[in-house]
């Protein structure tokens, strides 16, 4: 589970996938791309480019890449975030497929990486919640998607404080609902949170959300999920849809 720090304000409407806050002066296309290039093997290659943006492609899978926000968005995030960062960038996703979200999503998070790295900024995942600095970026080989570098695990109470409300965040990235596992208080987490990251995992790999009523295997922890409920729910101040799941596992 992360721990996460002073929970962000709402962020503004279409938010970014990553907002990231430089030390320093924003990089240049050219310099992202050689650093693309020489940890990935590239080639990145550029389309509707102009001075600091672009839609950046590797291969099939495309996102946009906006090296220095205009001053009134950047001011948006800067308190949305309470950052002190002068100077701030965004990657956005483009539009894919159901097939092809999960690679458009890598792609996006390593542009993200190489903003970041390149100016020991720090960057925020807007729908994880995250803020990853240059050391927490996993380095992870060109071919490798792990699904908790992209989702996290929350845990809080709920509105009338009798359960622990446990749920993820980052399923919103691929077009997915989020999933949640409310329980009694007092019983131990670590379960809780293996669950939800290996459901989060599974439905993931599925590629579309699971019918109310339906059961998944989760073969990894040797259990079965039913999805019991659809709902929405506000944890970060943004709507988002929500899928609770129940198991035997406790």
């Amino acid at each position: 589970m992360k721990i996460r720090k002073k929970a962000p304000k709402p962020a503004p409407a279409k938010p970014p996938l990553y907002v990231i806050g430089y030390r320093g002066t924003p990089p240049s296309l050219e310099e992202l791309t050689i650093w693309y290039d020489l940890q990935y093997g590239g080639p990145l290659t550029w389309a509707d480019r102009a001075e600091g943006r672009g839609s950046a492609s590797h291969g099939p899978w495309r996102a946009h890449v906006l090296t220095n926000l205009p001053t009134s968005e950047a001011a948006q995030w800067q308190q949305v975030l309470s950052w002190d960062h002068h100077e701030l960038g965004a990657v956005s996703l483009s539009s894919a497929t159901p097939s092809t979200i999960a690679d458009t999503v890598l792609v996006a998070a390593r542009l993200a990486r190489g903003l970041t790295l390149l100016t020991q900024g720090t960057a925020f995942d807007v729908a994880s919640q995250e803020y990853l600095n240059p050391s927490d970026w996993n380095d992870r080989p060109l071919e490798v998607f792990v699904t908790t570098d992209h989702v996290t695990v929350q845990h809080s109470e709920t509105d009338d404080h009798s359960s622990e409300w446990f749920y993820t965040l980052g399923l919103t990235k691929f077009g997915l609902d989020e999933l949640e596992v409310i329980q009694p208080r007092g019983l131990p987490d670590r379960e809780t949170i293996a669950l939800l990251h290996c459901a989060a995992d599974a439905v993931l790999r599925k590629g579309h959300n699971q019918k109310v009523g339906c059961t998944m295997d989760l073969h990894a922890l040797a259990h079965t999920i039913r999805f019991i409920k659809h709902r929405t729910a506000a944890p970060t101040g943004r709507m988002m849809a929500f899928r609770q799941i129940s198991t035997d596992l406790r």
